[in-house]
């Protein structure tokens, strides 16, 4: 099925010279590695297109959509996960890695996708998920059918309990989704048996990286779907791998309220890095580029920085630009140290403003349509990578009324055992992932033939892409503006700096130069129009603008201009 592929498999010598100590040299940067400016397009498959019209996206769908992506402008998609799984936690449950669920299609669809992707001169990056397994992957299922004395329990985080008779946890960690990261197993002859850690749902047990095992199954995965053709692996929980030898207690609760502040035992440990300078050395073996995208929430950019060092991967997610307000001072703040603590090590800064996990941009900045548009003209003005989540290209707001009988976030219904909305996640992504809409009217706006698998909202027809096409003042014209131009514009995207301005409080104001112009973007945070300095007044007809502006007028509030200079 893969032979097609074969002139794009085969292994490459390149390889960097070593530098002083025998590290990696700091790749140069050039426009031919598309990753360091690439604006990639996250596909949640449940919600972007229903082929067979079961309710659910699917592979047919997105292939038969993925014309809309090149023409929106986009240079890669990425694949939330499609393997076979029980869909506990939406896919992120893997019970096989090198199968797809039925509910989305099999390998041949998965095939003709990337081909035709690569057709329309798009690029595919697929989700990988190395920190946990399903439960019914065949290892899981055989150590608890083998019993205590299974060696393939050495491939999870098996242990006794504490206490008289192993009736409590064997530490106090806590699962992201809310109550303890443990669940005790029953032995063969049905007595309480060990304890395994799962740092998310207790249908998601934890891998141990430690085993040699482990690590092989995830070479091999790679290479799997390296041959397949796709070009990149999205690394959930990237940070999640490897846990603090003893996997000591922390000593209280709320434990994740640190995420993000803090090295914690189960989060962010250095081990990781030698299982990605291992997976490194695999993409560099694939022509074209094949690259490595950490999901990463370390404490510091500086730490987030350490998973895109030269030997390892080529991307991380820029986690704490997401969580910065919509607020002049602070967005600068995250702009300058995340771009200064990506310099160091020559990886590009990425950008992101919503996701699969998150609140919609629109609706968590406050400030509506307006803000949001502001806030992404910003975001694709700065150098590096940007990530758009699908229906932010539409403006859509999260949905935040859905009735509890259709949620099927695993955090929603964990809440009651321990997860609080505080110590853990809330519960609450169904919001961000409802279906999105394609046409005005219909059952389910164009998703698919009939009502999906999250209702939408009454007006969403209106947000739909045919509703938006070829209006100029729609929001999907806009991105697709905005992509245009920062293809054809040298100063847009590329680099590892921003020239900033001085600009009246709460407006952020850059230049973007290169060869063959620059560029000037001025966006105000405030909620009143502000006078520019003469430099923007002069610099006449804006190149794009978020919202209504006059060439040397004031900028109205929430809003972002472009001008070419």
């Amino acid at each position: 099925m893969t032979q097609h592929l074969a002139d794009r498999t085969q292994p490459t010598s390149e390889a960097r010279p070593p530098r002083p100590g025998g590290e990696p040299q700091a790749a140069a940067p050039s426009r031919s590695e598309w990753w360091r400016e690439a604006v990639i397009y996250q596909v949640y498959p449940r919600s972007f297109a229903d082929g067979d019209g079961d309710g659910m996206g699917d592979l047919a769908g997105i292939r038969a959509r993925l014309p809309y992506l090149a023409q929106l402008g986009v240079d890669a998609v990425w694949l939330s996960p499609f393997y076979a799984s029980p869909q506990a936690d939406a896919g992120y449950d893997v019970a096989d890695y090198r199968a797809i669920d039925p509910m989305f299609g099999n390998l041949h669809d998965a095939d003709a996708l990337i081909r035709d992707a690569h057709d329309l001169g798009l690029r595919i990056i697929v989700d990988l998920v190395p920190n946990h397994s399903s439960d019914q992957h065949e290892w899981f299922q055989r150590a608890l059918r083998d019993g205590p004395e299974s060696p393939l329990r050495d491939r999870y985080h098996f242990r006794p309990g504490r206490g008289t008779d192993g009736e409590l946890p064997p530490n106090d960690w806590e699962s992201v989704f809310g109550g303890p990261a443990w669940t005790r197993v029953t032995t063969p002859e049905g007595t309480p048996g060990d304890w395994y850690l799962h740092l998310f749902a207790p249908e998601q047990p934890d891998f141990n990286w430690e085993n040699p095992a482990v690590r092989d199954e995830f070479r091999s995965v790679l290479r799997f779907w390296l041959d397949m053709g796709v070009d990149g692996f999205r690394i959930d929980v990237a940070h999640g791998l490897v846990k603090a030898p003893g996997l000591p207690d922390m000593g209280h609760a709320g434990q994740l309220r640190l995420l993000g502040t803090d090295v914690l035992p189960f989060f962010d440990q250095d081990g990781v890095h030698e299982i990605y300078r291992a997976w490194r050395e695999i993409l560099d073996e694939y022509p074209n580029q094949r690259i490595g995208v950490a999901e990463a929430w370390a404490p510091t950019e500086q730490r987030t920085a350490l998973y895109v060092r030269p030997d390892e991967l080529h991307q991380a997610f820029n986690f704490h630009y997401l969580n910065t307000p919509w607020d002049a001072a602070e967005l600068r703040r995250v702009i300058d140290a995340s771009l200064d603590s990506m310099r160091p090590v020559g990886a590009p800064t990425t950008w992101v403003l919503s996701n699969h996990d998150v609140v919609r941009h629109r609706t968590r900045l406050g400030g509506g349509l307006a803000r949001a548009r502001a806030a992404s003209l910003l975001m694709l003005a700065l150098p590096g990578s940007a990530y758009v989540y699908q229906g932010e290209e539409l403006g859509l707001p999260e949905v935040t009324d859905l009735p509890d009988e259709a949620r099927q976030d695993p955090a929603f219904f964990r809440r009651g055992t321990g997860g609080d909305g505080q110590d853990g996640q809330d519960g609450l992504r169904d919001g961000c992932r409802v279906p999105i809409p394609w046409a005005r009217d219909g059952a389910s706006f164009g998703f698919g033939g009939g009502t999906g698998w999250l209702p939408q909202p009454a007006g969403w027809g209106e947000l739909s892409v045919a509703a938006q096409t070829g209006d100029p003042d729609s929001t999907l014209e806009l991105y697709r503006a905005a992509l245009a131009a920062r293809r054809a514009q040298p100063a847009l995207g590329g680099g590892d700096s921003v020239e900033w301005l001085t600009a009246p409080d709460g407006v952020l104001a850059f230049r973007r130069s290169a060869d063959g112009g620059a560029v000037l973007v001025a966006a105000n945070t405030t909620d009143a129009p502000v006078e520019l300095p003469a430099e923007f007044a002069e610099a006449g007809e804006p190149l794009l603008a978020s919202g209504p502006y006059r060439a040397g007028g004031p900028l109205p509030a929430d809003t972002t201009v472009w001008w070419q200079v």
